[in-house]
């Protein structure tokens, strides 16, 4: 059994069905990636198996156990969840925010300790923000604001660390130093990883396992050059591609094409 099972699970808003049917296995240690056109169910399916959102039929369980009976702060010690646009309304500094992080691992009404203000600390260095730990969370960049989060997620020490588009506000410069520190906790802390990416080429690059998502299901699912071929991405996106290698790592890279200039060839 993985570390995440899923079992036949149907989902969505209101009562109609985003995720059909949804079945996948998660083993510990894997960095596995969710891609798919806009409206496939990506960021649907990940509210599920974050317990944002209740299955209406179907399972999922973490680690043998379902999670709809699992006491919340019994599951926010093993999984952590940061999300494409976080709102935060009040003026928390940088180390507050993070130090939320480490609420699950504390008692009712206790404050933390050294060892909880170290982690906090260790967190904010390893997403490059300690410099603004004394900062207000108001007046940051959204980039600044967003490894901010993913600070409070890495506090919480999780064992399973859900991602739903943690560089999408990141310039290329801190969407490379994420993933490369998300890639580096994944090898080295066994950390198990499941993240929603829209850009291709970075799925590629970072995950070892990618499910190609269409309406609600999985169309193809394997390493990324079994699923990223022109043939998969042209089915599911509806456009022209053509995939090469990376000359460096040798992980597929996609290229769109206009679909005007493929006309006037």
């Amino acid at each position: 059994m993985g570390i995440l099972s899923v079992r036949n699970i149907w989902g969505g808003y209101t009562g109609i069905p985003v995720i059909k049917d949804f079945s996948l296995e998660v083993h510990k240690g894997e960095f596995l990636g969710i891609i798919g056109p806009n409206g496939s169910g990506k960021s649907t399916l990940l509210k599920l198996l974050s317990r944002i959102l209740t299955p209406s039929r179907g399972s999922i369980l973490l680690l043998g156990e379902d999670i709809r009976g699992m006491d919340q702060r019994a599951f926010a010690r093993k999984t952590a969840f940061v999300s494409q646009d976080t709102h935060i309304y009040f003026p928390f500094s940088v180390m507050e925010i993070t130090l939320m992080g480490r609420i699950p691992h504390l008692g009712r009404l206790q404050m933390e300790t050294k060892r909880d203000i170290e982690i906090a600390e260790q967190a904010l260095a390893l997403t490059d923000v300690f410099s603004l730990k004394n900062k207000l969370i108001d007046e940051l960049s959204s980039g600044e604001r967003q490894r901010v989060i993913v600070s409070r997620a890495l506090a919480q020490e999780p064992l399973l660390l859900f991602l739903d588009e943690p560089t999408a506000h990141l310039d290329i410069g801190h969407q490379i130093q994420i993933l490369d520190l998300l890639h580096s906790l994944n090898l080295r802390n066994g950390l198990t990883i499941v993240m929603v990416l829209h850009d291709l080429n970075l799925a590629a690059e970072y995950c070892g396992r990618i499910i190609l998502l269409n309406e609600g299901g999985i169309f193809k699912d394997g390493r990324p050059e079994e699923v990223l071929s022109y043939q998969n991405i042209e089915a599911v996106y509806k456009t022209v591609v053509v995939v090469n290698k990376n000359p460096f790592t040798g992980k597929p890279f996609v290229v769109p094409v206009s679909r005007e200039r493929c006309r006037r060839l």
